[in-house]
């Protein structure tokens, strides 16, 4: 009973943000849909049989179904959740069909659905970081060396108590924070460090030391370290006109560091093993929830920035394969060809199987065996 309690922790609060975080994006391509005329069939949250369900006076089918883990928006003319194109039945449609077939409206149209669903994710998070910004205030810690840990890589490259970092590389310091993204991921190399040292600007070069760190969730993660110290973090209350700015730099900010160490992965200068699936946030939706609502709030802003990204990767199957495709319409000035598309979905298909499997058994070593 007591496990069962315990999982329920875990994974309440995950299923919970997750249909959330997928209702909103559905719900982006289902209002840009619907504005353009397109008729949807069904909007599902989770997938295969379902649980429950009504329709509304449009026709559309809104349900929920058995497995919770994603959701779709079917459109007339799709084959299926993916929004593969049913050659052989838009073949066969009637007039009237046609123009509430997404397929049968201009290349502009279809853009514009696509590229709803990760939009509304973006504007969902900036919208939970405006609110958290204006009301509980953004966390913020000034890029000012309060100390050094022992063997610190930034004291023996000459750094003092009281350096004021302004600039890493070319990239502008306005939060420890920002320091600690830069460095992180640039163990062993050499970096160029701009500092305000009692009103006189010098710059530093200092290498950061490979180094192991244990994150609040008990995974130990390989990162560069210039071995400073900090103030303690403080939270600065944005005002509501303004909040929004700082929470779309947030959102963005957020991307800018996933992108990056994404690319890293890819070149092979990091470890694939920080990829995580399903139960890595199952897990970490169960421990924020237990450590409080507002910081619930901000873990689930973060996974509607990185549910919009990921959603914008040109992976057919995705939005962003289906947005590469159309862009590819517009400049060919014709779509591709329906063997070339066929051939797209199933290359989309073993690439995100590949990754989920990756993810998941990442998910597994770093929890039941770490």
């Amino acid at each position: 009973m007591d496990f069962i309690v315990g999982l329920g922790w875990y994974v309440i609060p995950f299923l919970v943000v997750l249909s959330i975080l997928v209702f909103v994006h559905e719900f982006g391509h289902y209002l840009v849909a619907r504005y353009n005329g397109v008729g949807v069939d069904v909007f599902s949250i989770g997938f295969g049989p379902e649980v429950f369900g009504w329709n509304d006076k449009s026709g559309t089918r809104w349900k929920v179904s058995w497995f919770p883990l994603g959701g779709y928006v079917k459109m007339v003319g799709d084959a299926d959740a993916a929004s593969t194109p049913d050659h052989k039945a838009l073949k066969k449609m009637n007039e009237e069909n046609r123009k509430r077939s997404l397929f049968y409206k201009t290349v502009w149209q279809r853009i514009a659905v696509s590229a709803a669903g990760p939009l509304a994710n973006y504007l969902f998070a900036i919208v939970l970081f405006s609110v958290l910004f204006a009301t509980e205030g953004q966390r913020y810690t000034v890029p000012v060396i309060q100390g050094f840990q022992e063997g610190s890589a930034a004291e023996k490259a000459g750094f003092q108590v009281g350096d004021h970092i302004r600039d890493i590389n070319g990239e502008p310091i306005d939060r420890f924070e920002d320091i600690m993204m830069i460095v992180q991921t640039h163990a062993g190399e050499t970096l160029d460090v701009v500092i305000n040292r009692n009103g006189h600007i010098q710059t530093l070069s200092v290498a950061p030391i490979l180094s192991e760190i244990k994150d609040v969730f008990g995974h130990v993660h390989k990162v560069g370290l210039l071995g400073i110290k900090g103030s303690e973090a403080g939270y600065i209350h944005r005002s509501w006109w303004n909040s929004w700015w700082y929470a779309a730099q947030e959102a963005f900010s957020m991307s800018w560091q996933t992108l990056k160490a994404l690319g890293q992965i890819i070149l092979g200068a990091k470890s694939a093993d920080g990829l995580g699936g399903p139960l890595r946030i199952a897990q970490m939706s169960g421990e924020i929830a237990q450590s409080g609502f507002v910081d619930l709030i901000w873990f689930t802003a973060l996974l509607s920035v990185n549910l919009g990204l990921i959603n914008l990767f040109p992976v057919p199957m995705l939005d962003g394969g289906h947005l590469l495709f159309y862009f590819i319409e517009v400049l060919r000035g014709k779509p591709l060809s329906e063997k070339a598309q066929e051939w797209g979905f199933r290359l989309g298909f073993g690439l995100i199987i590949g990754l989920m499997i990756l993810a998941t058994w990442n998910d597994i070593v770093h929890i039941f065996f770490k």
